[in-house]
């Protein structure tokens, strides 16, 4: 599965998912719940871990697995939108599917303006419970392929001198090599070197090829 599409002319970034089972954590206060979502989701062939609140599910929750969270809405303590909140308000960007024993509008809004990848009611039937996790899935795997993809290019204009890093931006609004030139105080020809070794680092052929890099990189995780 090819989670990013790649535009004519540009290389892929690197990145491979896990061969690893995709995690699967259950979070619900009640433990029969628990149970029964483990034993069906196993079955399946997915790593799961139940947590009956949320506290014990931010204790354990590794942000690099790939993978997504069955979070009950209504919890003691910390509940499921609260969770949800306090994850966006880290920079973590789970794809969560909520389960709720109540039908409720509202909440579900908010939910889903928060990110939410689906918003279920208990009980729910298996093969829509089997399909909303590959929903969630398959939105995890994008959003990891933009954050790759963001730290590629942060490296590639790392390894770009100031004066590069000058002429790039100059070449990425449209500016010829005399006018950059003009602009900067320097001659043409050396705008000329900088650039092609500026082009080269960031391992493009064209300017065009380059506005992409960047354009793409710059999208957010939830844009992807």
């Amino acid at each position: 599965m090819d989670p990013v599409s790649i535009a004519p002319g540009e290389r892929q970034v690197p990145f491979v998912p896990s061969q690893q089972p995709a995690r699967i954590h259950v979070v619900d206060d009640d433990a029969s719940i628990c149970r029964a979502l483990e034993r069906l989701l196993r079955i399946e062939g997915y790593d799961v871990v139940t947590h009956t609140s949320a506290e014990s599910f931010l204790g354990s929750y590794d942000p690099d697995v790939h993978g997504c969270v069955i979070l009950d809405v209504s919890m003691p303590g910390l509940d499921g939108l609260g969770l949800q909140h306090s994850l966006v308000a880290q920079g973590r960007h789970p794809a969560i599917i909520f389960l709720t024993g109540l039908a409720d509008v509202p909440l579900c809004a908010s939910a889903m303006r928060e990110g939410a990848v689906d918003f279920l009611t208990k009980p729910v039937g298996e093969e829509v419970l089997l399909s909303a996790i590959a929903r969630a899935l398959s939105v995890d795997l994008r959003q990891r392929c933009v954050v790759a993809r963001r730290a590629h290019v942060e490296t590639l204009m790392a390894s770009l001198t100031r004066r590069e890093h000058e002429v790039l931006q100059h070449v990425m609004n449209g500016r010829l090599n005399k006018q950059i030139a003009a602009d900067l105080g320097t001659a043409e020809k050396t705008v000329k070197v900088h650039r092609a070794r500026a082009m080269e680092k960031m391992q493009v052929r064209s300017v065009a090829e380059l506005v992409r890099l960047v354009e793409r990189a710059l999208l957010s995780p939830e844009a992807a």
